[in-house]
């Protein structure tokens, strides 16, 4: 779809640049840099502080309320009977803008010692728009959302190793139906399944390691109207993340986790240099009718840059985090973009308390490259969660290797 208003382009660009900054193009679709923009990226953004301040790094941090997000098969290992988790966090607030903002809401239940289900929802304001038409026109307000709802199950397959599916309907509303340009414009909206694997286990008395493959977003793309020719991918990913934890004593113990994500979205074509612009635009076309499925595994390999180009695709996070008597936890965590790929690049910090079932957790993203391109730099996060039966975050499940060992918690 292309969308010639100045205001719905401004909601297409904020909403992008969370997950991949947007490319200057021409009407051919050429770009300086080779950036992968999909349809609701918001459906990338870390929903929690107690992630997003260890630089977004979550594919096998301990099991809560917030795994649907990370990887749907930690909930096999959480500790409590039922969690319930919400997050608020403004948007470009440091523009000045004051109505934007995306909310998170989740739950989870145990059915019994191997198996959990869970539900979310993931709610993005883009607050209200003025619209326009193309001789400047006052055409009414506009009121652009998008959302997700989400449901999980996890199921532990042995002591150390288990299995999450997530099936999620997403909706994204654009614009409100407005004519643009000579189109009519749509909600669009998509059914997307996501799946998970998570390993987890006590390797001493003081030590525990824990392992995450998580793809999520694979769905049928998203159609804003009639014209299915320039369908947008959702924003399919790849997560493989680590976690190695360490209790000192009765009091200190530490977290370090490190995740790589990788888009399972094709790479868009660049124009050869003595390519005609029919040519290309026959390539581009083609790009744009790639399935999901050959989409996901031609993500893998075809970058037109080969396979150093590949490699600039995967994005780093790693974390860190401090938990004293498991009341207190400070965190921090570095996110890194390539620049030809988008370029966020930004720092976090971030702090956590808990009293008995009860928590609260806050984060904040520092940006480090000159251009700051994030549209949640310089802005807080907070979330809020309550376990029945005890909040144990910082505990290591009891692997039946060595009940004999004191609780961490």
């Amino acid at each position: 779809m292309r969308v010639l208003q100045r205001s719905a382009a401004l909601i297409l660009l904020l909403a992008a640049s969370q997950t991949a900054a947007v490319a200057q193009t021409n009407e051919l679709g050429q770009s300086s840099k080779n950036y992968i923009s999909t349809g609701m990226p918001v459906l990338l953004i870390a929903p929690d502080a107690t992630a997003a301040a260890m630089g977004d790094a979550g594919a096998a941090s301990r099991p809560d309320a917030y795994s649907a997000h990370w990887n749907n098969a930690k909930f096999a290992f959480v500790e409590s009977d039922m969690g319930f988790s919400t997050t608020y966090t403004p948007w470009l607030r440091k523009l000045g803008v004051g109505d934007m903002n995306l909310l998170y809401i989740g739950g989870f239940k145990r059915i019994n010692d191997r198996s959990t289900v869970a539900l979310s929802l993931t709610y993005f304001s883009l607050g209200d728009i003025e619209s326009t038409d193309e001789q400047g026109v006052e055409t009414g307000n506009m009121h652009p959302n998008e959302f997700a709802v989400d449901a999980s199950y996890a199921m532990k397959v042995s002591d150390y190793l288990s299995l999450g599916a997530t099936g999620r309907l997403n909706h994204s509303d654009l614009t409100n139906g407005q004519d643009i340009g000579t189109q009519t414009t749509k909600a669009a909206n998509s059914l997307a399944a996501d799946i998970g694997l998570y390993y987890q286990k006590r390797i001493s008395s003081t030590q525990e390691l824990a392992l995450g493959a998580f793809i999520s977003n694979l769905g049928a793309k998203l159609s804003y109207s009639d014209d299915d020719t320039e369908n947008e991918f959702l924003p399919a990913n790849l997560r493989l993340g680590g976690r190695y934890s360490h209790q000192f004593d009765e009091y200190n113990s530490v977290n370090f986790l490190l995740d790589l994500n990788k888009l399972l979205v094709p790479t868009p074509p660049v124009r050869k240099a003595d390519e005609s612009d029919v040519d290309f635009s026959a390539r581009y076309a083609d790009y744009n009718k790639t399935g999901v499925i050959k989409g996901a595994i031609q993500s893998l390999y075809d970058a037109p840059g080969g396979f150093s180009e590949k490699l600039q695709e995967i994005q780093l996070s790693a974390g860190a985090e401090y938990w004293y008597n498991n009341l207190f936890a400070a965190r921090l965590g570095y996110f890194y973009e390539h620049e030809n790929k988008g370029g966020r690049q930004y720092a976090t910090v971030g702090f956590g308390i808990r009293y008995n079932i009860a928590g609260f957790d806050f984060s904040y993203l520092i940006p480090t490259t000159k251009i700051d391109n994030s549209p949640l730099a310089h802005t807080i996060r907070i979330s809020l969660t309550l376990n029945i039966e005890g909040y144990k975050v910082n505990a290591p499940a009891k692997n039946h290797t060595d009940d004999t060992h004191r609780n961490w918690l």
